[in-house]
């Protein structure tokens, strides 16, 4: 018998079916171990529900959880197509969630998607479509970008047990282009083809976790 650990599991989880589109490959790519895609459906009550089931199975005992897809920009300047990675992840609930790997992660978009701005800091939830306002009121408290997902996702994850967390999110409309606008299909297709132009980020991210600390 081998001495080696066995492969640490990495969950992906999305909210949308067009996120899982782009997603479609990534469980048969290069990772540390075996690749879940999971598409839990829209809102944070859903993710709660689908990812909380997932982390039941113990094929997935002690799995990385990665919470990706769309997301809306807060600060002005952001454009369709740019990166977002999570240092803490804010759920509607107000309870925060770090994340971990974000330098990493960081440098591993930049080379998977070359060009393309990567903002890192954190990324609040909330329940339904922000606009207007409301997004320039999430900006206030710190928070750069807002998705439905992600924030219950990693809590979800870190409530199951050990296992570390992450959020990548692609921003699919920011103050100066959101969805209301006829530019919105123009952005929607540079966001999906970055999303799924990031997955050897993702898998290094991955394989990061598996090695010794210093």
């Amino acid at each position: 018998m081998s001495g080696r650990p066995a492969p640490v599991p990495l969950l992906i989880a999305c909210g949308l079916g067009i996120e899982r589109l782009a997603l479609r490959g990534a469980g048969r790519g290069r990772a540390g171990g075996p690749v879940t895609v999971l598409r839990t459906g829209m809102g944070p009550k859903a993710a709660g529900r689908s990812v909380t089931r997932a982390l039941g199975d113990p094929a997935l005992s002690g799995a990385a959880v990665l919470a990706t897809g769309f997301c809306a920009g807060l600060a002005p300047g952001m454009h369709p197509g740019d990166l977002v990675v999570a240092e803490t992840a804010i759920g509607p609930d107000g309870v925060t969630t770090p994340c971990v790997g974000t330098g990493l992660l960081t440098e591993e978009l930049r080379r998977a998607a070359p060009g393309r701005a990567v903002h890192r800091g954190a990324l609040t939830g909330s329940d339904h479509v922000v606009r207007g306002r409301e997004r320039s009121a999430l900006l206030r408290t710190g928070a750069i970008a807002v998705d439905m997902e992600s924030a219950v996702t990693l809590q979800c994850a870190v409530r199951a047990g050990a296992h570390p967390v992450a959020a990548v999110r692609v921003i699919v409309d920011a103050p100066e282009h959101e969805l209301v606008r006829i530019g919105t299909v123009r952005g929607g297709i540079s966001a999906f083809r970055v999303l799924r132009s990031v997955f050897p980020a993702f898998f290094e991210w991955h394989r990061s976790l598996l090695l010794p600390r210093r």
